[in-house]
Protein backbone atom coordinates (compact mmCIF):
# COMPACT_ATOMS: atom_id res chain seq x y z
CA UNK A 1 0.00 0.00 0.00
CA UNK A 2 1.36 3.07 -0.88
CA UNK A 3 1.42 6.04 0.51
CA UNK A 4 -0.53 7.99 -2.67
CA UNK A 5 -3.32 5.53 -2.26
CA UNK A 6 -3.07 5.92 1.51
CA UNK A 7 -3.69 10.09 0.73
CA UNK A 8 -6.04 9.17 -1.99
CA UNK A 9 -8.62 7.04 0.25
CA UNK A 10 -8.67 9.88 2.60
CA UNK A 11 -9.24 11.99 0.28
CA UNK A 12 -11.85 10.55 -1.84
CA UNK A 13 -12.04 6.96 -1.06
CA UNK A 14 -13.85 5.26 -4.07
CA UNK A 15 -10.92 6.35 -6.39
CA UNK A 16 -8.50 4.68 -4.31
CA UNK A 17 -9.67 1.38 -4.63
CA UNK A 18 -10.99 2.11 -7.99
CA UNK A 19 -8.55 -0.95 -9.22
CA UNK A 20 -9.68 -3.65 -6.56
CA UNK A 21 -13.12 -4.40 -9.23
CA UNK A 22 -16.68 -3.27 -9.32
CA UNK A 23 -18.22 -4.15 -6.53
CA UNK A 24 -15.44 -2.52 -3.99
CA UNK A 25 -15.99 0.49 -5.28
CA UNK A 26 -19.59 0.30 -5.13
CA UNK A 27 -19.38 -0.62 -1.49
CA UNK A 28 -16.97 2.01 -0.72
CA UNK A 29 -18.95 4.61 -2.61
CA UNK A 30 -22.21 3.55 -0.42
CA UNK A 31 -20.35 3.61 2.79
CA UNK A 32 -18.76 7.02 1.58
CA UNK A 33 -22.32 8.82 0.93
CA UNK A 34 -23.69 7.28 4.31
CA UNK A 35 -20.46 9.14 5.98
CA UNK A 36 -16.80 9.94 5.36
CA UNK A 37 -15.54 7.96 7.91
CA UNK A 38 -16.64 4.26 7.35
CA UNK A 39 -16.08 4.85 3.33
CA UNK A 40 -12.52 5.91 4.31
CA UNK A 41 -11.98 3.04 6.71
CA UNK A 42 -13.39 0.71 4.05
CA UNK A 43 -11.02 1.98 1.40
CA UNK A 44 -8.20 1.28 3.87
CA UNK A 45 -8.68 -2.31 4.66
CA UNK A 46 -9.75 -3.01 1.08
CA UNK A 47 -6.39 -1.47 0.36
CA UNK A 48 -4.72 -3.25 2.99
CA UNK A 49 -5.62 -6.94 2.01
CA UNK A 50 -3.00 -8.85 0.34
CA UNK A 51 -4.80 -11.30 -1.14
CA UNK A 52 -6.58 -9.37 -3.71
Amino acid sequence: MSIFRVILSIIFPPLAVIDKGCGSVLIVLILTLCGWIPGVIAALIILNNPNR
